[in-house]
């Protein structure tokens, strides 16, 4: 097969293999920061290898693609002990819709991660939060194999265990999205989305409750740096209440309709800034959950704008997986 080698603008291949990365790295992590910083850790692994080292690798994307599952199921590991010392609720970081931004003539700086994340069913908020319920060595595999459709040899050298017990895991994690939330779907009812910002704004209590499910539950992330309710909000009447009370303390907020992770979802601006991002789960014509996140560390990529789209059409579902090692 060859040896990794140096192309001829001088590059050693692997700059065109980030995108892919940043991709593992969000749906492993929630975070596109974290996601940004796993993947920039492994570049800088890769590098510091010695240059006759480098060469000696068949296939320097498989290899990132192992250094950084390492690193994700590393801070998996670590993040379940801030989750404990964290303020409320802790939720995905939600990903803008570049496209919608780009029309509005927002653009940032041309490195933000969010450009490169592809907002397909396996980025909705409602699978996110259901990865959240797994162990870290059951993410990474049910990531790797089920989104990415990596083989189980390839997980194992990233689990560090045999393929069969990265299988075992892989369809452990399953039974979790089976369990826990049913069949996940891929976007929400652009117009169920539109009738409960029209409701909202207009503090009609009788309309939210049509709209929202009698079961409905509301979570809500501030990360303790900015006030929201703790504990999740449960029932369709007392989250339409909690909607309008929370209108009325807050004259002058702007409601946008956005895509948040692929699915319709609303913004909320006060003086210009983003200051709330809200996900939908409609199922049934009714919106069965919604997840609110205010913390503003979450937020940054929706200050500003997003960064310009990137040349060349970004693929529609991200399901091929990275090149196997020699």
């Amino acid at each position: 097969m060859g040896t990794a080698g140096i192309g001829t603008d001088g590059t050693d291949g692997t700059a065109g293999e980030r995108g892919r990365l940043i991709n593992v790295a969000y749906r492993l992590l929630g975070s596109a920061t974290e996601a940004e910083d796993a993947v920039q850790d492994a570049y800088a692994r890769w590098y510091g290898l010695p240059g006759s080292r480098r060469e000696e690798i068949l296939s320097p994307g498989a290899w990132l693609t192992t250094v950084t599952g390492r690193i994700c199921l590393d801070l998996l590991g670590s993040a379940r002990a801030r989750r404990e010392r964290y303020v409320g609720a802790w939720l995905p970081e939600p990903l803008p819709d570049r496209a919608e931004w780009d029309r509005a003539g927002a653009s940032a700086g041309p490195g933000d991660p969010a450009d490169r994340i592809v907002l397909d069913e396996s980025v909705a908020m409602a699978f996110l939060v259901v990865l959240e319920s797994m162990t870290p060595a059951e993410r990474v595999a049910f990531v790797l194999h089920d989104v990415f459709r990596y083989p189980f040899a390839e997980i194992a050298g990233v689990l560090g265990r045999t393929p069969a017990a990265c299988k075992q895991l892989a369809s452990s994690a399953r039974r979790r999205v089976d369990t826990t939330s049913g069949p996940v779907p891929a976007t929400g009812r652009p117009d169920v989305v539109r009738r409960v910002k029209e409701a909202w704004e207009s503090k009609d209590v009788p309309a939210l409750v049509g709209l929202l499910d009698p079961d409905a539950v509301m979570t809500a992330d501030g990360g303790g740096m900015v006030g929201t309710v703790l504990r999740p909000v449960e029932g369709g009447t007392r989250i339409a209440r909690y909607m309008v009370a929370i209108a009325d303390r807050a004259p002058g907020l702007e409601l946008l309709e956005r895509s948040v992770n692929g699915a319709p979802g609303l913004v909320a601006r006060r003086d210009g800034v983003v200051a709330t991002v809200a996900a939908f789960d409609v199922v049934g014509g009714h919106v069965a959950r919604i997840w609110v996140v205010r913390n503003p560390e979450k937020l940054r990529p929706w200050v500003g704008g997003l960064p310009r789209r990137p040349s060349g059409p970004a693929p529609s579902r991200l399901t091929g997986r990275g090149p196997s090692p020699g």
